[in-house]
């Protein structure tokens, strides 16, 4: 019968176990000077050794013929071990077993001597995964267990596991694996395993495991059912990170502003299914590969690609700044956050989308398909661009204090009207402006991501208070979470050339009592698009 490669290679003894020196030369001495603890923790990521550690540790206290603390792996005691059939050597998985009564169960065992062995050791991984009441059942028994009861345990998640539980053991926090030292341990299973390895495809294997060892050599069983001769672009195939060029498509769409081109490929990939939750944070992943090559020398050691991949990156990185490449992150780390609670995952990436193709908090992004280039000094001075940052603000703030209305010209000398005491908003008394389509229009030519929330929205001026009202709930909230709107206030002040109070509704929130108010047409708009959302869904 087939065995998995990370089965059938899972280290017997400490000398076995790869780039945890810290902690097995420890466990060794222990043993070696009879100075074993009773209670030991084991964390850190997942394949790092930590469930391995603790069996070989369990062989290694109970060894007939012990050397050096290493376990000798020939005696009766460590072939049951190995085989799984020693009854003192206890394994309990605390994600299945995580009850008080499961717990009640080990404390009533630990009162009975070992049948073969030494000591008895209970194994208890995923710790963290024990209930509140369970963690209380077990801290006596850790604490004062009889003399021939060791226990050992593990999880990927300390911060869960409670103060007074982690303070009864000595903790030993495993690190995630080097990648030259997986590159190692793959190559030579790869020779005793008959299969031709090549040295890249060893060294992309031991990137994308992440420092974990049965994930690489999970991904190497993988490689090995497409071919024996495992090459980089094999790996790519059984790693499913091959034909990602969409994702290229839609970073370089964003570097040309060119927000049809990437709302055009979004809606694509959504037509063919594709998770756009999985797609964001692919794209928060490519990002953070930009921002690795644009700041870190050598930085391609850094990241795991394709090489073809990573010279549309370089380009990518050498196209934009580091100010809008931080930016994108933010914005698409945003919109990860609000997947969870969004009823259209569409919308929300086409609007983080929009907010992509409209961020620019520096103008140095350069069209990386326009015939024309900017000369290698120019692009490369830090001097430069951060002067074409301070003359592009100066700009944007220049035209946004002189554009107004032609019915509203501006007077640079004449000072704005001083603010009158702010008059209370009256939904049953709203008349809709006329003007407010013109001020839409400049709100779209100066912030089109703000235009696009004020898709259906009305305002109205009462006294010296400008009231706008949209249709939803999210929208209303949207805005009074960002900046958003103190742009939108100061480009309605600039239209006006006075200082107005300035006030957001949501039509759900006001109490309309004469149905022929305009605001009513917006409450039907809101219910028709919930309708439209529920027939999606």
């Amino acid at each position: 019968m087939y065995q998995a490669l990370y089965r059938k290679w899972r280290p017997m003894s400490f000398d076995d176990v790869v780039s945890q020196p810290h902690i097995t030369s420890t466990l060794k001495n222990q043993i070696a000077t009879g100075k074993t603890a009773h209670a030991y923790l084991f964390t850190g990521s997942r394949g790092t050794g930590k469930t391995t550690c603790a069996r070989i540790f369990a062989k290694a206290v109970n060894c007939l013929n012990p050397h050096d603390g290493e376990p000798c792996l020939e005696c009766e005691i460590c072939k049951n071990a190995d085989n799984g059939s020693l009854s003192d050597i206890i394994e309990i998985d605390a994600a299945s077993n995580s009850k008080v009564d499961d717990i009640r169960e080990l404390r009533e065992g630990v009162v009975y001597t070992p049948e073969m062995c030494k000591y008895k050791v209970y194994i208890i991984d995923e710790v963290h995964m024990l209930s509140a009441g369970a963690f209380n059942a077990l801290l006596k028994t850790m604490e004062e267990p009889p003399e021939h009861v060791k226990f050992i345990l593990a999880t990927t998640e300390v911060h869960k596991v409670p103060a007074t539980i982690v303070s009864r053991c000595q903790h030993f926090d495993f690190h995630r694996i080097k990648t030259e030292d997986i590159v190692d341990r793959l190559l030579y299973i790869s020779s005793q395993e008959k299969l031709n390895l090549h040295s890249d495809a060893a060294r992309l294997i031991a990137q994308l495991s992440d420092g974990g060892m049965r994930d690489a050599l999970s991904l190497l069983d993988q490689c090995s059912a497409y071919s024996d001769d495992i090459t980089a672009e094999v790996v790519s195939n059984a790693a499913g990170i091959a034909g990602r060029g969409y994702l290229f498509d839609i970073l370089e769409g964003v570097c040309r502003r060119d927000t049809a081109e990437v709302i055009r490929k979004i809606d694509e990939l959504y037509s063919m299914s594709k998770d756009l939750s999985v797609l964001c944070s692919e794209l928060i992943t490519q990002m953070r590969n930009i921002m690795i090559l644009k700041t870190a020398d050598n930085g391609a050691d850094l990241i795991v690609c394709m090489p073809e991949e990573l010279e549309r990156l370089k380009r990518l990185a050498d196209s934009i700044d580091l100010d809008t490449i931080l930016g994108y992150i933010s914005i698409l780390q945003e919109c990860s956050e609000r997947f969870a609670r969004s009823s259209n995952k569409c919308i929300e990436l086409e609007m983080c989308a929009v907010r992509l193709c409209t961020y620019s908090p520096v103008e140095t992004t350069r069209n990386i398909t326009s015939a024309k280039s900017t000369a290698p000094s120019q692009a490369s001075d830090p001097q430069i661009n951060s002067l074409v940052g301070r003359i592009s603000r100066l700009e944007q703030a220049i035209d946004s204090g002189t554009v107004v209305s032609n019915r509203h010209p501006a007077n640079p000398t004449t000072k704005k009207e001083p603010a009158e005491p702010l008059k209370k908003f009256d939904p049953n008394n709203f008349t809709p402006l006329d003007e407010w389509k013109d001020i839409l229009e400049r709100v779209n030519e100066q912030a089109p991501a703000i235009g696009a929330f004020l898709t259906n929205s009305m305002a109205c001026i009462e006294g010296n208070v400008f009231n706008v009202v949209v249709n939803s709930d999210f929208l209303l909230k949207k805005f009074k979470a960002s900046d958003d709107k103190a742009l939108l206030k100061k480009i309605v002040n600039d239209y006006y050339g006075k200082d107005f109070g300035f006030m957001l509704y949501s039509s759900k929130n006001v109490d309309i009592q004469d149905k022929e108010n305009p605001i009513n047409e917006l409450i039907k708009r809101a219910h028709e698009a919930e309708i439209q959302v529920e027939i999606k869904k």
